[in-house]
């Protein structure tokens, strides 16, 4: 299997990991556990660094891929799609916005731009796996 082959299966991945994490480091602040919290988040944003890496390589090295579904499923794809792609534009700046504060132990401006910028990170990460299961599982020939 060549990279262009590999690469979409790898970002899947990476974006299933991020979103355990981010699930993680969400209950382990509910219990009021915050130095697991950190180590969720900040492994979170390390696999998600990744993701970007990898996909940013796999949109150099493979040709434009061309989802295959018809009828409702293609508006609902492409919605999705267009979502996904704007919000993980706006949820960078946000991240690391939200991180630096946390790092800072800036606490109370943290929490309020956490309040944002989790669930926004949450629905980048599991849309990009729906993206992924529609384009590349359901609907590929």
């Amino acid at each position: 299997m060549d990279l262009a082959n590999l690469l979409p299966h790898v970002n899947a991945t990476l974006n299933t990991i991020a979103t355990v994490l981010l699930l993680v480091a969400r209950v382990m602040i509910a219990r009021g556990r915050i130095a697991a919290h950190k180590r969720a988040m900040l492994a979170a944003l390390a696999v998600s660094a990744l993701f970007v890496i990898t996909y940013v390589t796999y949109h150099y090295v493979a040709p434009i891929y061309v989802f295959r579904g018809y009828g409702w499923i293609r508006p609902v794809y492409y919605a999705l799609l267009i979502s996904h792609v704007l919000l993980a534009a706006l949820a960078i700046p946000l991240i690391l916005t939200t991180v630096g504060l946390a790092l800072r132990r800036s606490d109370a401006r943290h929490r309020a731009w956490a309040r944002w910028t989790w669930p926004l990170w949450m629905y980048v990460s599991v849309s990009g796996v729906v993206v992924y299961l529609l384009l590349y599982q359901l609907y590929n020939d």
